[in-house]
C-alpha cells in the first residue's frame, strides 16, 4: 500500500482550528505549521508507511486548468501573506521529515496523486488517499482507500456511493452536471446535486446522458420533462466542465519509485525549523520518535 497525502487540506484545516495566537518570536503565526506538523508526525507514528509522498498545490493562477476556463478558482481569495509563509515552512518540514514532497505549477495536488496512484497500479500497488476532498474519490479501484484522516475514517470503493451519492467513476461528470462552487465551475445550469445524482444512476456518465437526451424524460426527478432540453442547450458547458473537473494522471514526476519510500528524518533541519518558529519540545520528541522508525 501507498499512502498519497493531500497536504493543503490538513494545512488548511490546521490554520483555521489551531489558535491564531500561536506565534514565533517575531509575532508571526504558526498555527497552520504546528497543526500540520503534528498531524504528519501523528500519520507516520500511525501508519509506518513503507511508500508515501505529501502534495502541494502551488499555484492557483497557473494550473493547465486556468487555460482551459480562465474563471477556474477565480473566485477563491489568495492565501494571506501569514499563510503562504507558513506553507513553504510545511513543505521544508515535509522534506526534512524524509518523505517525498512534491508540487508542480501546472499541475494541481490531485493530479500529483492522481499520477501516483497510475504509477502505484503499474506497479501493483493500491493506494491510501489521504484527504477530505471528495474530488479526489474519482481515482479509486477496488484495492484503493479514501481515508479523511482524523474525520469520516476509511472509505472503500463500494462506500464511495453511500456518502457522495454516486460511485468513484461517476465524480468528474457528477461534478460537471451539478458544478462546484469550490472552484468555480458553474455545470449545467439548472441541474443540482439531487438531479445530476439521479441522471448518473440512470445512465452510466456523461457521455451515455447525451447519447440518450431523448430518455432523459424517464429520470425519476423533478422537472424530467424539461430536462433533455435544458441538458442539450448546456452540452458545451457539460463538456467544458467534464475537461476541469477530472484528474489527469499524467503529471512529470521523476524518480517516483525512489522517493516515495521513506528516509530517515533529518533531525537537524526539523529542529532549525522548529527554533525558527519557537516550537517546543513535543513535536521534537515526535519527530524523534519518527526517525527511530526509519534508523534501519
Amino acid at each position: 500500500m501507498q499512502y498519497l497525502i493531500d497536504a493543503s487540506v490538513y494545512v488548511f484545516r490546521a490554520y483555521y482550528s489551531m489558535p491564531d495566537d500561536m506565534v514565533d518570536d517575531d509575532g508571526n503565526p504558526i498555527n497552520a505549521l504546528y497543526g500540520f506538523c503534528r498531524f504528519l508526525g501523528d500519520f507516520m507514528e500511525q501508519v509506518k508507511p513503507q511508500h508515501i509522498a505529501v502534495a502541494y498545490d502551488e499555484s492557483l493562477t497557473t494550473s493547465f486548468r486556468t487555460t482551459i476556463y480562465p474563471e477556474y478558482k477565480a473566485n477563491r481569495e489568495p492565501a494571506p501573506p501569514e499563510l503562504k509563509r507558513q506553507f513553504s515552512q510545511c513543505r521544508r518540514y515535509s522534506r526534512a521529515l524524509g518523505l517525498m514532497e512534491c508540487a508542480d505549477p501546472k499541475y494541481e495536488a490531485d493530479d500529483l496523486i492522481g499520477t501516483l496512484v497510475e504509477h502505484g497500479r503499474r506497479k501493483g500497488r493500491p493506494s491510501t488517499i489521504v484527504t477530505r476532498d471528495k474530488d479526489l474519490s474519482q481515482l479509486l479501484s477496488r484495492d484503493d482507500v479514501f481515508w479523511d484522516f482524523a474525520g469520516k475514517g476509511k472509505l472503500g470503493y463500494d462506500k464511495i456511493p453511500e456518502v457522495f451519492g454516486v460511485w468513484p467513476e461517476q465524480i468528474a461528470d457528477f461534478l460537471a452536471l451539478a458544478g462546484d462552487s469550490v472552484d468555480n465551475i458553474p455545470g449545467v445550469p439548472g441541474v443540482g446535486k439531487k438531479t445530476a445524482g439521479a441522471l448518473l444512476n440512470h445512465f452510466r456518465d456523461l457521455e451515455e446522458i447525451y447519447e440518450n437526451l431523448d430518455k432523459v424524460h424517464e429520470v425519476q426527478v423533478r422537472g424530467a420533462k424539461t430536462l433533455g432540453a435544458k441538458l442539450e442547450t448546456h452540452r458545451d458547458a457539460a463538456i467544458l466542465a467534464r475537461k476541469l473537473t477530472g484528474i489527469a494522471c499524467d503529471a512529470p514526476i521523476a524518480d517516483a519509485e525512489k522517493f516515495m519510500r521513506p528516509s530517515k528524518p533529518d533531525l537537524g533541519a526539523i529542529n532549525a525549523l522548529f527554533d525558527e518558529a519557537n516550537i517546543g519540545t513535543a513535536l521534537r520528541r515526535q519527530a524523534e520518535r519518527v526517525a527511530d522508525l526509519y534508523s534501519g
